[in-house]
């Protein structure tokens, strides 16, 4: 029996056909097969002891040279022809039996290696259960891999993974400095990392070496097929993009952790049997496009070392992970959170980002907040996108507000988690059309279709914890102290530069104070604070920074002011990530109950917090700073309602915490450091 082969063009495409030429060779094991192959992947057969002929075919020939190439494959009176390539030469030369690109393919075959064996006859091919002898290794390609890695002392295939920065399409290619962090984050952890690819691939692979401070084996267009498939076999994982290197690793059946990016996963992915695919589910994804519609957010731009980081560890460590196969069942793959309140508010919102982020690792995560709390979750490592809805100005009139809702609609999110409820915000989430809306069933929480009573007037709990305890019925569990506050370069250099302009070393003490507040009854009296600071200062030979809010600028000049020469008033000269910059630059942080608190206590500088109103939802219980050292000072005096800003006895509560309860607390955080 004769059998002519026709093949694909690409190497990564060819390999996908390879299944095909095992089901031949094993259905008929005396055949004689002829493979027509394009000039660039004829590599993989030309060793191949089944196949008894290579044609080289040039899709790009003269129509007379294609025209006497089909004559001469008539002549030879093939039984069998099988074309993947779907072309004229399989349509019309005579033969007994042929594959068919007529075929209707049914739905559950999805992956091109399962439609080129439908196309060929073999769609009940068991492909692990029969031996795979499409791709021959020689044997001194083992033994040219295995002297380079003994002579780099690379002998424990244990501890070997390779990666493939490259692929043949700029849009399909992971950014080189996220591949070189990559590279630095796995050397840290004892692997040894080899960097494969051809020839395109090279001045990727030099950009990794030379900004990886550790050694890497560069075998980038150092190997033929035939040695780099020696060299997978001799690995532990493949890291890599959507590429022939991923085909080639998937048919050897070596793990993989495969990079997507535009590409349909389902149709190209990995087929090893250890294998996972590390991706963000924008909305637009998979595009299966040539070009990306969008400039500043892109399917692969949002995937960070950290997400490639925590999904291969599974391959690496051999156990399951649950969340990636929630995932890869489409199970809440587009996430918004929201909560469009205050900074400290939002804040305390942190831990929700990271649980469901550990829940749910490659879900698209987006976050939707007021334009004052952008610096408090924008570069948050477990986010992928902030949303910003202003409704005070850009959105405040109902009309810009539907359009708001339009816009989301169109991100396709599978899943909304509202953490505050307003009227406003359940209507707009409810009319971008988000399947499932998680919040509270008060303010227009009947249009949330999973839906948790609002309790936290009672003051149980922390803040943090309520927040934590609204994604119970997902599944998704967190620790309420670990809030994130991600400080920025920029802000950073900002801070050293009005360090030095204020003759601020390193090695002086420092200590803020922040006398403002959202409200008149969360307020410290002044001249308690101007007080409590000297003499903290006389004691400990702090310089002291004031800081506040815009607001109560009049506030803090007026207790900078008392203080005298060693207060350095800041007072509205910040951002909030510049705060962060300074806060986490002090030995202490004396506050009162404000957003300030939270940053400071994320950033584990020690904190006391000042409280007034003696409300269940307004107490320390709820409200107080999470950090290990961090204390609170709070009173009752008696009051049987609460007037807040209204008050008739002058904020007893307040004036109740003298100078000396502030001291004492300072003193025993002090001690401590």
């Amino acid at each position: 029996m004769k059998i002519l082969f026709i093949t694909l063009s690409n190497i990564g495409d060819c390999i996908l056909t390879l299944p095909v030429l095992d089901a031949l060779c094993n259905e008929y094991p005396q055949a004689r097969i002829s493979c027509l192959v394009p000039e660039r992947p004829k590599e993989i057969f030309i060793n191949n002891p089944a196949v008894e002929k290579i044609i080289v075919f040039d899709k790009h020939a003269k129509l007379i040279d294609k025209i006497k190439l089909f004559f001469s494959l008539g002549k030879e009176e093939f039984d069998i022809v099988v074309d993947l390539r779907n072309s004229l030469f399989g349509a019309f030369l005579p033969a007994k039996k042929r594959s068919s690109a007529l075929r209707f393919i049914p739905g559950k075959f999805k992956h091109m290696k399962d439609k080129h064996l439908f196309w060929a006859c073999f769609a009940d091919y068991p492909l692990r259960s029969k031996k795979q002898q499409s791709l021959v290794i020689m044997t001194e390609d083992v033994i040219y891999i295995e002297g380079i890695l003994n002579q780099k002392k690379l002998s424990d295939s244990a501890k070997i993974i390779v990666i493939a920065p490259g692929a043949r399409s700029q849009i399909k290619r992971w950014d080189k400095q996220n591949f070189s962090q990559l590279c630095n984050r796995l050397i840290k952890e004892n692997w040894d990392v080899v960097l494969v690819g051809d020839k395109t691939d090279e001045p990727i692979c030099t950009y990794i070496c030379q900004a990886t401070s550790e050694k890497i084996l560069n075998l980038c267009a150092k190997t033929s097929i035939s040695q780099l498939a020696a060299l997978l076999r001799k690995s532990r994982l493949l890291i890599t993009n959507d590429s022939a290197v991923m085909h080639l690793a998937s048919y050897l059946n070596v793990p993989v952790g495969a990079i997507f990016g535009p590409t349909d996963e389902n149709k190209y992915g990995p087929w090893s049997q250890e294998k996972i695919v590390i991706k963000k589910d924008i909305f637009c994804r998979p595009c299966e496009k040539a070009l990306c519609r969008f400039s500043s957010l892109t399917c692969l731009s949002c995937l960070k070392v950290d997400d490639v980081l925590g999904q291969i560890s599974y391959l690496l460590t051999g156990k399951e992970n649950e969340s990636v196969q929630d995932t890869c069942q489409n199970i809440y793959r587009r996430i918004l959170i929201v909560r469009t309140d205050r900074i400290g508010d939002v804040l305390l919102s942190t831990p929700v980002i990271k649980a469901l982020r550990q829940k749910y690792p490659q879900a698209y995560i987006s976050m939707m907040v007021s334009p004052y709390a952008r610096d408090i979750v924008e570069g948050n490592p477990y986010l992928d996108e902030v949303i910003i809805y202003d409704k005070d100005i850009k959105h405040k009139s109902w009309m810009r507000s539907l359009k708001f809702a339009s816009r989301l609609k169109k991100r396709k999110f599978d899943l909304a988690v509202i953490l505050h409820p307003t009227n406003r915000v359940h209507l707009l989430i409810f009319l971008a059309g988000i399947p499932r809306r998680l919040g509270y069933n008060r303010k227009f929480g009947f249009l949330n279709n999973l839906v948790k009573a609002h309790t936290k007037q009672e003051g149980l709990k922390h803040e943090a914890e309520y927040n934590l305890d609204l994604l119970c019925d997902l599944g998704v569990n967190g620790n309420a102290q670990e809030l994130f506050m991600p400080t920025r370069p920029e802000s950073e250099q900002w801070v050293k530069d009005l360090f030095a302009s204020h003759s601020i070393k390193e090695t002086d003490k420092l200590l803020a104070i922040n006398p403002g507040a959202s409200c008149p009854s969360k307020i410290w009296p002044a001249s308690n604070f101007a007080q409590a600071s000297e003499i903290l200062a006389r004691r400990h030979n702090f310089k002291i920074l004031v800081v506040s809010g815009p607001k109560d600028i009049p506030l803090a000049n007026m207790i900078a002011h008392k203080i005298g020469d060693k207060a350095i008033n800041l007072s509205g000269k910040t951002s909030v990530n510049q705060l962060a910059s300074i806060l986490k630059r002090c030995v202490l942080f004396i506050s009162n109950d404000s957003g300030p608190v939270h940053i400071a206590s994320s950033l584990g500088i020690p904190v006391i917090s000042i409280f007034g109103r003696n409300q269940p939802g307004l107490s320390p219980r709820r409200w107080g700073p999470l950090g290990r050292q961090d204390k609170y000072l709070h009173k009752d005096v008696g009051c049987v309602q609460c007037l807040a800003h209204n008050c008739k006895k002058e904020f007893a509560c307040l004036r109740a915490i003298s100078v000396e309860d502030v001291l004492s607390a300072a003193e025993s955080i002090l001690k401590i450091k």
